[in-house]
């Protein structure tokens, strides 16, 4: 049978046989551990260390089974109604059995006390090896005063100079009860020789790495004053400029700014480089330059952006008047956008003739995103290193366009615009269109080289949007990256609209003339838009206007009139005579002039085709600057018409005995295209059976030896062309009747778009019933006239 007593429970405190401490006790279990214990005569109680100090209510199974009797020798209660408490170490206890655990703890335990013992030989070299060990971390540790030393070493017992350095040791709980666990004395000493011989090592370490830090301290230091008495020499000198005072400035920016790890060691290398050269030397300067990019870009700034649907559509309502499917198109895009979180998709490029909007709408995008808005023009660049930056070997060298609009945005995330990509060129100096093709890769502009910068830049947060004229114009593989979006052009409506809401309000604003000060109708506006102007976008429209405020702006000034109200007389004097006129452009049906439909980079137009019918020996004359495919076409077109001259009541040897002349009006401006065959075929007919054609119609497509009419491009521009110039029928090849759609419905009610597929449609739609009354010329010169007949013919789904 053990003895038994009450047993207190130690919170991340352990109490070696020998040592004397005091510790405070605030658990009603606690309490009455101590209560039971002072009961008895010689005050003992068992003091036991808890696994977990964290536990507020501990059971048996949190207390580990070795603890040390200990004598109470005071009790004190304090104010805060805790009890202080002051013990004496005995001797080491092993817990059998809990008694009572419900008030209070009591534990029956099996003593083992520190007997006498014989030291020999192997022992006293123990003890000296971890009185050697002591010493030695006693010296590196600050916390071992020399009366806590010399008390240790006055210790003759082996168990209890065991339990004495134990005690002085900086160890965990778990590390401490295995030193009272271990009731061998010998092992005892081992466990302490070899937690001496830990703890020494950790403190050797840490000495040398304070050591490390204090070299590097004092460096420092010594730098700092160096510097600080080079300032002051200077200062005294009057050279407060210098180039230590340049370096300083440059440390300060570099230290503010957020920057790669890579970024910040090469800025550091540079301004170091910058450092040892010479005042004087000319390369200073070309460092300096090299530093102040790499400060510049914008590395990590990002602007905090949000995609909002709703703001984003509201502000492409209100700045854009029109555009639907545009405005859809980039709305689905932000939408991509906001659900991926991040930048995904093909680039966006912005393809139709000058001022739709292009620019503006890109502008409109970044508002909507909340980023700065940057942009680039790429018209008439030729060199590669326009894009990716000069070598810094070369003198004046720059980064390319793409970092120094970076630079300008100030931020890694602006939206982008590459304006005129169509208009890129290539020589000896490079193909730049080629070096785009790694900007505008999703795939690899995250790691961007710019040969100037020569770090690799991240790309991948940049929005960019390009525009182009003519998309043909762009290199395959660049066009292959991107998702080409058309902006045709406006209707005489939109036009009045943009007007009204848009252009007529700003050029107010920008001429002074607040208030009613000028006046403009509605039936004024659209006098202006189809007398003065003829083209796809508003550009014009908005110089006129422009013009118009200046010239109102000059009476307000001169105080000859308070407001101005524009009138149809007025426009007249303020622009002279309209420039074209509004309607067909021909008033009447006559042979050989057909008006043909043409798409041109600026959008849709309208053109004449006209031929005439001489004497000769059978020549096809080609006038009005005609480009190869367009004389191409006219030879096909004769060659059809003369297959078909019976049926037409041609005499069949008209092409020995005539000339035949074509000319486009306008000489000057060169045409080409694959869409005026039926407009040459057509004319070409008309003249030879001097049958007029219908003024009314306009045409395009293109035609075969075999009379097929082939598709056509730009079909929405063509007709909106002809919309503009008053004419309502359009003949358009059958398969193009896919793209009717892309037309505004306010257009196609007014439009009779007639789909043709075989040119005897065309011709049936196009030419007159009836000849020019009189004899046909052609009769007289063509000799040996035969009674003509009509043959049967099938060819390709015709009939007779």
């Amino acid at each position: 049978m053990g003895d038994v007593f009450p047993l207190l429970p130690l919170r991340g405190l352990l109490v070696y046989p020998g040592m004397v401490l005091h510790f405070d006790v605030g658990r009603d279990k606690s309490v009455k551990a101590l209560e039971k214990a002072m009961l008895g005569g010689e005050h003992l109680i068992l003091l036991a260390s808890q696994e977990d100090g964290q536990v507020d209510d501990p059971s048996e199974h949190d207390l580990f089974r070795v603890g040390t009797i200990a004598r109470v020798k005071q009790m004190m209660k304090l104010p805060n109604g805790t009890i202080r408490v002051l013990v004496e170490g005995l001797e080491r206890a092993h817990i059998e059995e809990f008694l009572r655990t419900a008030e209070w703890f009591e534990v029956r335990v099996r003593r083992h006390p520190d007997c006498a013992v014989e030291v020999t030989p192997e022992l006293q070299a123990l003890m000296r090896s971890v009185l050697q060990q002591f010493e030695q971390y006693a010296k590196l540790s600050k916390k071992i005063d020399q009366e806590t030393y010399m008390s240790v070493m006055d210790v003759e017992h082996p168990g209890r100079l065991a339990d004495a350095i134990a005690s002085h040791l900086p160890l965990k709980i778990r590390d401490k009860q295995e030193v009272l666990e271990a009731f061998d004395i010998t092992a005892r000493l081992e466990k302490v020789l070899q937690v001496l011989s830990d703890e020494r090592e950790v403190l050797e370490l840490e000495k040398k790495i304070h050591q490390r830090v204090r070299k590097q301290m004092e460096r420092t230091q010594k730098e700092y004053y160096l510097r600080e008495q080079m300032k002051a020499i200077q200062k005294e000198l009057g050279d407060r400029e210098g180039r230590a005072a340049e370096v300083e400035e440059l440390r300060e920016a570099m230290a503010k700014k957020p920057l790669p790890e890579a970024v910040a060691e090469r800025l550091e290398k540079e301004i170091e480089r910058l450092e040892r050269i010479p005042p004087a030397s000319a390369e200073g300067t070309v460092a300096r330059t090299y530093i102040d990019w790499l400060l510049a870009l914008p590395w990590l700034e990002r602007a905090e952006s949000e995609v909002d649907l709703e703001r984003a559509q509201k502000i492409l309502d209100e700045e854009h008047y029109g555009l639907e499917k545009v405005k859809e198109r980039m709305l689905e895009f932000l939408a991509v956008q906001k659900l991926v979180g991040r930048q995904s998709g093909p680039i966006i490029c912005l393809a139709g003739p000058p001022g739709v909007g292009k620019t503006s709408l890109a502008r409109s995008i970044a508002t909507s995103l909340q980023r700065p808005f940057v942009r680039v023009s790429l018209g008439g660049v030729r060199d590669e290193a326009e894009i990716r930056g000069h070598r810094r070997t070369y003198v004046g060298a720059l980064p390319g366009r793409i970092l120094q609009g970076m630079k300008q945005a100030g931020k890694r995330n602006p939206v982008f615009l590459l304006d005129e990509i169509d208009k890129m060129a290539s020589d000896f100096r490079g193909d730049p269109a080629s070096a785009m093709l790694e900007v505008l890769d999703p795939e690899q502009n995250s790691n961007f080289s710019d040969h100037y910068i020569e770090i690799p830049y991240d790309l991948s947060d940049v929005l960019f949007i390009t525009t182009a004229n003519d998309v043909y114009q762009i290199p395959g593989p660049l066009r292959d990256r991107m998702e080409i979006i058309h902006l045709s052009g406006y209707t005489e409506l939109e036009k009045l609209q943009i007007a009204k809401r848009h252009l007529l309000p700003k050029e107010r604003d920008n001429h002074g003339l607040k208030g009613d000060k000028i006046r403009i109708s509605d039936e004024v506006l659209m006098q202006l838009i189809r007398g003065y102007t003829r083209e796809a976008g508003v550009r014009q429209l908005n110089r006129l206007l422009a013009a118009i405020c200046r010239k109102v702006a000059r009476r307000v000034a001169e105080g000859e009139q308070k407001r101005v109200t524009v009138t149809a007389k007025l426009l007249a004097e303020f622009l002279g005579p309209p420039i074209y006129r509004h309607g067909r452009m021909e008033e009447e049906d006559q042979v050989g002039v057909v008006t043909g439909l043409a798409w041109t980079p600026a959008g849709g137009d309208t053109l004449l085709v006209e031929v005439s019918v001489v004497p000769g020996k059978g020549k096809i004359v080609l006038t009005g600057h005609l480009g190869e495919v367009m004389r191409e076409s006219a030879q096909t077109a004769l060659s059809y018409i003369r297959s078909r001259a019976p049926v037409l009541g041609i005499p069949t040897n008209f092409a020995e005995k005539v000339d035949i002349h074509v000319h486009v009006p306008e000489g000057a401006i060169p045409k080409d295209g694959p869409s005026a065959g039926i407009t040459m075929a057509t004319a070409i007919a008309s003249a030879l059976t001097n049958r007029p054609v219908r003024h009314d119609v306009a045409m395009t497509g293109e035609v075969t030896l075999r009379g097929r009419v082939l598709p056509i491009g730009g079909l929405k521009e063509k007709v909106l062309a002809a919309h503009r110039a008053g004419i309502r029928t359009v003949l358009m090849p059958k398969e193009n009747e896919k793209d009717v759609r892309d037309i505004p419905e306010s257009v196609r009610k007014e439009m009779r778009l007639i789909p043709v597929s075989h040119m005897d449609e065309v011709l049936g739609h196009a030419l007159c019933e009836e000849p020019v009354p009189g004899d046909n010329p052609l009769e007289h010169w063509v000799a040996g006239v035969h009674e003509l007949t009509e043959p049967g013919y099938a060819e390709e789904g015709t009939h007779q």
